[in-house]
């Protein structure tokens, strides 16, 4: 089978990177997390003090943007690939719901999505790479030979999301987490630059009611049925 390039969108909480991870290795492709890059970036400026409770000053996050470096390592003992920032493993401290109540903001800045989306393409030059996120078949690869959106229902994903959380040794409601997806959906789709939308060519998997290996049975007849075409 000839390697391709495989895009993943979709909202938030719809299961793309549990997608995406399960494709790549079952094809031995590559995979990239283009989310977590956005979260590293907003873990950075927190850490430097650059975004203090959603508010910052552009010019303090356009600086420090050329002392950022993102790239993934992957661990063996869980199978997974993890984020590095400046060398950093930082995989655990970009999931928490903190993160999530600021990465949007950061994320809709054109200077923070150039650097991104650039470093993004970078890695998938070569193709035989699966990359999710919200732009990546309309803007990191529009010519990708396969595009998948993902969606769901939104309290199913709550729930999902809620359960990923928990399983972190964090804790929240239903309603705070429902509260941020939502708020999270808007930002992403009413953003000036590189907004959540499904390009044309793209196949919408709603995962609301099948399982995990029927999602990927699905996924990958997708993928042949292209390649074959």
């Amino acid at each position: 089978m000839r390697k391709v390039t495989i895009a993943i969108d979709g909202y938030s909480s719809c299961g793309k990177s549990t997608l995406a991870k399960e494709i790549a290795k079952n094809l031995n492709y590559r995979y990239v997390d283009s989310g977590a890059m956005y979260r590293a970036v907003t873990l950075y400026l927190i850490n430097k003090g650059i975004l203090k409770d959603g508010s910052y000053l552009k010019k303090a996050v356009l600086d420090a943007l050329p002392l950022i470096n993102i790239d993934f390592v992957f661990n063996k003992e869980k199978g997974i690939s993890e984020t590095l920032l400046n060398s950093k493993n930082v995989e655990k401290d970009i999931r928490t719901m903190f993160i999530s109540k600021q990465v949007s903001p950061i994320s809709a800045i054109e200077e923070v999505r150039t650097k991104l989306v650039d470093l993004q393409q970078q890695m998938g030059i070569k193709g035989a790479v699966v990359m999710d996120g919200r732009d990546i078949g309309t803007v990191v690869f529009p010519n990708a030979e396969v595009k998948l959106f993902m969606t769901a229902d939104p309290d199913i994903r709550t729930e999902r999301r809620l359960l990923e959380l928990e399983g972190n040794g964090q804790k929240s409601t239903f309603d705070e987490v429902k509260d941020n997806l939502t708020k999270r959906d808007y930002m992403d789709m009413n953003r000036d630059v590189s907004p959540l939308r499904q390009a044309e060519d793209a196949t919408v998997i709603d995962n609301s009611q099948i399982t995990r290996e029927e999602q990927l049975e699905v996924a990958l007849n997708i993928i042949k049925e292209k390649i074959n075409n």
